[in-house]
């Protein structure tokens, strides 16, 4: 834990009881100088109760002294070893309660557009539990008739740069086992970046370029074939001169 707890009521506390620089309080508190500044001419953090950090074993009140008489003093977190370890903590991302409703949806888009996922890297990036990602793989999920795939990084569950390093994790993953990845997969393996970066023929699917290729060559074999109008008529399906006289005598 490198910043206080409760970051702009601490900032509000530091403004009111010491005479420390704004950019002293901001680097402590994680703010940006503007911000502590507000806070001083009562345009931020309006209703905020001060949070004290002294009381709170969050600082020390020598360092408060020290900012105090140098203005280039950094104040220092007090060393708490109950936080240690606390940012690495392993566990399902956390989903707020707006959001969870779409989990469904983004694992189901997962699934679909990258089954070289594996459920632990599904449940890191959308925060949920692997019951529920083999659910959905099954297709034995309550709600799985209504349940339409949508982009996580639309959702807001994760971002693309955490979406594309799962992506090309799996990819030499894939790769190191020695398993051979259809065209389908490979481009799936590709990140978004990468794959708008590529060259057209590299995204052409092998069908499709062979029917452009054999239509190519049928409108050159046309164009080199030498064309004879000499007998235009033929072109046309008209009557004969006798037939139009039968009329005109009618």
């Amino acid at each position: 834990m490198t910043k206080p707890l409760m970051a702009k009521a601490t900032a509000v506390w530091l403004v009111d009881n010491t005479t420390l620089s704004f950019k002293q309080i901001a680097d402590f508190c994680g703010l940006h100088e503007l911000e502590v500044q507000g806070i001083a001419d009562g345009d931020v953090a309006v209703g905020v109760k001060g949070f004290d950090p002294i009381a709170n074993s969050q600082l020390e009140a020598s360092e408060i002294e020290k900012g105090e008489k140098n203005p280039l003093h950094k104040l220092k977190l007090k060393f708490n070893a109950a936080a240690l370890g606390e940012e690495k903590r392993r566990g399902p991302r956390y989903t707020p309660l707006s959001k969870r409703q779409d989990r469904p949806a983004a694992i189901l888009w997962l699934v679909k557009f990258h089954p070289e996922l594996a459920d632990a890297q599904i449940g890191k990036l959308v925060g949920t539990t692997k019951p529920t990602i083999a659910a959905i793989r099954e297709r034995t999920h309550w709600n799985i008739g209504n349940i339409q795939p949508i982009d996580p990084v639309a959702l807001g569950l994760c971002r693309q740069s955490e979406l594309d390093a799962a992506v090309q994790k799996a990819a030499k993953k894939k790769a190191a086992d020695g398993a051979v990845m259809s065209d389908d997969e490979r481009r799936k393996l590709v990140s978004t970046e990468q794959s708008l970066g590529m060259a057209p023929d590299a995204r052409h699917d092998p069908a499709m370029a062979a029917i452009e290729s054999f239509m190519a060559e049928s409108r050159e074999a046309e164009e080199a074939a030498p064309q004879d109008f000499s007998n235009a008529d033929a072109f046309f399906n008209l009557p004969d001169e006798g037939e139009d006289d039968d009329e005109d005598d009618n």
